[in-house]
């Protein structure tokens, strides 16, 4: 049955085996040293093969913690402890399991006690398949020209003018459509819409034609492994060179952006002044569009992150 699982998806057995699992060296990959017993019976060594045939660990031995927090069965004289339930998971998702112990005091009607795993899975979102809110940033900064200024001025005049004549007796969730509309179509027209930031913004097309250089060469040393000595020396030579003019061109970025902040700090904009120093403080820093229902579990889609926040808010 183990064998029909899917082969990349995680996979957690969890349960009562009736094993109990020592500290033998000779385990020492699997189990770990932090089991509650000394050495292994049948059952434990049985399932320790297993584990090891299935590329599994055996994590409910890997964690320290107090005796009492280990046992999971204790005999109805309240004299004899074991521990005999086990959680066991992929080695590739061993550090997914983040703590594993049992709760002697949770009363569950029956002489074996809570055992608990906490897992906490990473998820990875491709760029494209993210979905993101449909906001619109709109470019403020152009509101400091003058002749900007004043074409927004006369734009949502004009269309305010229009919103005189409503009638008082009209909803006002419609008149406050209207009027959030009517600002953002003159902001869209007058101003324009704000360019997101790029996370390397000197990486341009010379970049980008260096980069694939680089690529072909160590496409051909992978192809032709019978001039690989020679290919290896051009390799080499084409990755110093790519490796130098990346450096270069983040240089003269940082360097022209270190300008502009000394600019701003003389003209006194100390809005993008401390815009920019945090840019630099804090570095790149991804993007999650992911949020929790009430229910615990993770929510992607953007109309369902924004209905819990609704809710929330």
């Amino acid at each position: 049955m183990f064998d029909q699982f899917p082969k990349y998806h995680m996979k957690m057995l969890l349960g009562d085996f009736n094993a109990k699992v020592g500290r033998e060296n000779i385990f020492k990959q699997t189990i770990g040293q932090e089991s509650f017993q000394q050495d292994s019976n049948d059952n434990g060594v049985r399932l320790v093969n297993f584990a090891t045939s299935k590329n599994l660990v055996v994590t409910s031995t890997m964690f320290p913690h107090q005796n009492i927090h280990k046992h999971t069965w204790t005999s109805p004289d309240g004299k004899t402890h074991n521990q005999i339930d086990q959680v066991l998971i992929d080695k590739r998702w061993h550090s997914s399991v983040l703590n594993v112990r049992s709760f002697s005091g949770i009363d569950c009607d029956t002489d074996n006690h809570l055992l608990i795993a906490k897992v906490r899975e990473r998820l990875a979102v491709g760029k494209q398949a993210a979905q993101r809110f449909d906001r619109q940033r709109f470019d403020l900064r152009k509101l400091n020209e003058p002749e900007v200024r004043e074409q927004y001025q006369i734009e949502i005049t004009n269309r305010f003018a229009a919103l005189e004549n409503v009638n008082n007796d009209e909803d006002i969730n419609r008149t406050w459509e209207n009027i959030k509309e009517n600002i953002k179509t003159s902001a869209k027209r007058s101003l324009g819409l704000h360019e997101l930031k790029q996370h390397k913004p000197w990486f341009d097309e010379v970049c980008l034609g260096f980069f694939d250089q680089r690529k072909r060469a160590k496409m051909q040393w992978v192809q032709d492994p019978s001039q690989s000595n020679i290919l290896v020396d051009n390799l080499n030579n084409v990755r110093h060179e790519v490796s130098r003019h990346f450096r270069g061109e983040k240089k003269a970025y940082l360097r022209a952006r270190i300008e502009e902040l000394e600019t701003y700090s003389k003209i006194k904009n100390i809005r993008d002044l401390y815009r920019g120093i945090n840019d630099f403080k804090k570095g790149y820093q991804p993007r999650c569009n992911i949020v929790k229902d009430e229910k615990g579990d993770l929510v992607a889609d953007s109309h369902s992150i924004v209905a819990r926040w609704r809710n929330y808010i």
